[in-house]
């Protein structure tokens, strides 16, 4: 076992209070790490003020660093991914792919250094004011406190860390309580990368104690945060004033026409559904088939998810490990449950073994059921027949959520009328809702947050638009 510190202002730091790190598949603890507390808070934020305010790092630098950061990762690709492994307990052919999205995020971030851009204002158009001359430029926020989620603890924190850096901004970094050894080995390539001390500085703890103290610190001016709605709610509703950009999950819907290729978007589904079993925001959640192809579809998936493997996520031939923990493989065992006393009916899957729960798909389920109204981030889905398009876009749009939407249909007119009238922060045709790549506007309405990741849409959201007139 080793334990590992917090890294404020360039330091490892130890503090007497420790938490054990799990890993997930075996259930036994592998590391520890110290647990920050309001000292340490505050001295993060210290640190990143004053790197903020004394260290100049101008934006060709900017790109150096976030460049160094990516190939160092790269050089570490089986190193974090065996992390990524143990932490979450995702497959390691999931967390190689992570950790190779992970560097191209910190290349689009590093691009957009060198594309920090402002805009003429043709003040001439306004009454006497021929002489004035007006621009606008891009400065940083100032300090930006990243919290992260534990699904995707490397590329999510490479969303909200990348951008934060390339806009000029230095980062007080918190990543999920059970996932931090990735977040270690993060903060050990930036700094093997050049980036100033002060500049990244990580805490680790329960998010409820640190929470409360990162959201009095009054001198971080933007929290980027992704999890859970009720902590988002909380977060925006503490910090003031100031900027926040948060993602909080979804429960997302694809609809199935009666044109698609059933057997191909059959799979694609239940591939969506079960990646990282289940935990994903954009999973596949609610599929809505066309009546006349419901059951040759469900015979499809069925098909396909019983070919699947649980097992050790080390294994290359695994497909699906262990959930996060055993309390989340219960919570949804019991949602099946309640499911199935009101009618709903499992046609594979549906059985957990401690934090392992079986691929499971459901039908016969009905709107208000918590595994179709609520987030399930387990490996289930449910498939749900429609007559018309117009009933599948009303029972998309029937959700407390608007992440992302799939639709797969040949008709122009079916994919037009979805894109237009599916209430969501991004439409998918001809692919899942899970689609999702590093350099695309990234985010959702309703209680699936605001604001936008995609490095060129946070760097943007990282700054102020500064206006410059002179007159002449």
């Amino acid at each position: 076992m080793k334990e590992y510190g917090l890294f404020i202002d360039g330091k490892w730091i130890v503090t007497d209070e420790k938490i054990s790190v799990k890993n997930k598949a075996t259930g036994t603890e592998s590391d520890f790490i110290s647990v920050a507390g309001e000292a340490e808070v505050k001295a993060a934020v210290d640190a990143a003020e004053r790197a903020f305010r004394t260290v100049k790092i101008e934006p060709y630098r900017r790109y150096e660093i976030l460049m160094n950061a990516s190939q160092i990762l790269m050089d570490n690709q089986k190193k974090m991914a065996m992390l990524l492994s143990q932490e979450v307990g995702k497959p390691i052919r999931e967390a190689m792919a992570e950790v190779s999205r992970a560097q191209q995020t910190l290349i689009l971030s590093a691009e957009e250094a060198k594309r920090m851009t402002g805009e003429m204002v043709p003040l001439a158009g306004a009454p006497s004011c021929d002489n004035r001359l007006a621009f606008t430029m891009r400065t940083p926020v100032g300090i930006v406190c990243a919290i992260t989620p534990f699904n995707f603890p490397l590329n999510l924190a490479c969303h909200k860390i990348g951008p934060a850096l390339a806009a000029g901004n230095s980062v007080v970094y918190k990543p999920a309580t059970v996932t931090p050894l990735s977040a270690v080995l993060l903060c050990e390539i930036f700094a093997q990368a050049g980036l100033p001390a002060g500049y990244l500085n990580l805490l680790t703890g329960s998010g409820s104690k640190l929470g409360k103290f990162l959201t009095e610190e009054q001198r971080i001016n933007f929290y980027s945060f992704t999890g859970s709605p009720a902590v988002g709610k909380h977060l925006m509703k503490n910090t003031g004033f100031r900027r926040v950009a948060l993602e909080l999950g979804s429960n997302s819907a694809n609809i199935v026409h009666h044109d698609a290729d059933i057997t191909e978007v059959a799979v694609l589904c239940a591939k969506h559904a079960f990646a990282n079993a289940g935990q994903v925001c954009i999973s596949c959640q609610r599929v809505y088939v066309h009546r006349s192809v419901y059951h040759a579809f469900c015979d499809q998936a069925v098909a396909y998810t019983k070919k699947l493997v649980m097992g050790d996520p080390l294994d290359t031939t695994t497909d699906i490990g262990p959930m996060i923990s055993e309390q989340e493989a219960i919570r949804i065992e019991k949602w099946i449950s309640e499911a199935i006393t009101r009618g709903a009916r499992v046609l594979v899957g549906g059985k957990r073994k401690s934090a392992w729960y079986e691929p499971t798909i459901v039908t016969d389920v009905q709107a208000d059921m918590k595994i179709v109204s609520m987030e399930t981030f387990a490996p289930v889905f449910s498939i749900i027949p429609y007559d018309t398009i117009e009933e599948a876009i009303a029972m998309v749009n029937d959700s407390i959520y608007g992440l992302q939407a799939g639709v797969f249909t040949n008709s122009l007119d079916v994919a037009r009328l979805c894109a237009m009238k599916i209430e969501t922060g991004g439409v998918i045709i001809n692919d899942g809702a899970t689609f999702r790549t590093d350099n695309m506007p990234y985010g959702g309405i309703k209680e699936s947050g605001i604001g936008r990741e995609g490095p060129q849409y946070a760097v943007k959201e990282m700054t102020e638009e500064k206006l410059i007139v002179f007159k002449v």
